[in-house]
């Protein structure tokens, strides 16, 4: 299966989370908090439910650990460089950043094992599977925070295309597990923070803390429903 398939295949994926992301912001289309607390709850659910156990599996642990705390000292700074009036910009940025970070461990695993065709069938399900709640994420903090859809679809572009260029790295070039350890360390720090401070804490003081809890559990519970679909 080719480098450029496999991209297509992450495009396609993202916006079927996208779209699936649409049909729960028209349910939600009263309250843009929370929608923001609901992606909160599902980031929280995807890196409990997913990402963070796969990522103590597969990976170094101390080099997450490291990763974790680069992300931590990087949001820091992209913190205090953005005014508070650009605060909601700099928090979809920081995940759209983290989620590029995600791909490459992953792509670079792919890589190695694009000459194996015995692997095709299970690679084009996991690409279409694991991106699918990427792209509902991204397209749900989109919404929430009024962003400008181009921007959404140039983020499902360069996702594709970082997608498809690690997955040539990782045919080519062999990165060692601690610096893909670090990477991966990096984005869930990113994610981790920025959903729990951007998403759930900055928009909880705005509605009631009932309803707080009903957006960030129903966001939780999507994240359930993706794990078990994958």
């Amino acid at each position: 299966m080719s480098v450029l398939v496999l991209g297509g295949l992450l495009f396609f994926s993202v916006n079927i989370g996208a779209g699936i992301a649409w049909l729960v912001a028209k349910i939600f289309h009263h309250s843009d908090e929370g929608l923001a607390l609901l992606c909160g709850g599902f980031l929280v659910g995807l890196l409990a439910l997913d990402i963070i156990p796969s990522a103590f599996h597969l990976y170094n642990s101390a080099g997450i650990v490291l990763g974790i705390l680069i992300g931590y000292m990087f949001l820091l700074l992209v913190n205090k460089s953005f005014h508070s009036s650009s605060q909601s910009k700099s928090s979809v940025y920081l995940l759209t950043i983290a989620l590029f970070i995600h791909t490459i461990p992953l792509s670079l695993t792919i890589g190695n094992l694009l000459g194996d065709s015995s692997f095709a069938l299970s690679m084009a399900t996991s690409t279409i599977l694991h991106h699918i709640p990427e792209g509902f994420a991204i397209t749900s903090i989109f919404i929430a925070q009024g962003q400008k859809m181009i921007g959404l679809f140039l983020c499902f572009i360069g996702l594709s295309i970082c997608f498809s260029f690690f997955i040539w790295v990782g045919n080519h070039i062999h990165l060692t597990m601690k610096v893909q350890s670090v990477l991966l360390g990096v984005s869930i720090g990113l994610i981790a923070l920025t959903s729990v401070k951007e998403f759930i804490l900055h928009n909880i003081r705005v509605v009631s803390i009932r309803t707080s809890v009903t957006f960030v559990l129903t966001g939780y519970f999507l994240s359930v429903f993706f794990h078990l679909m994958s």
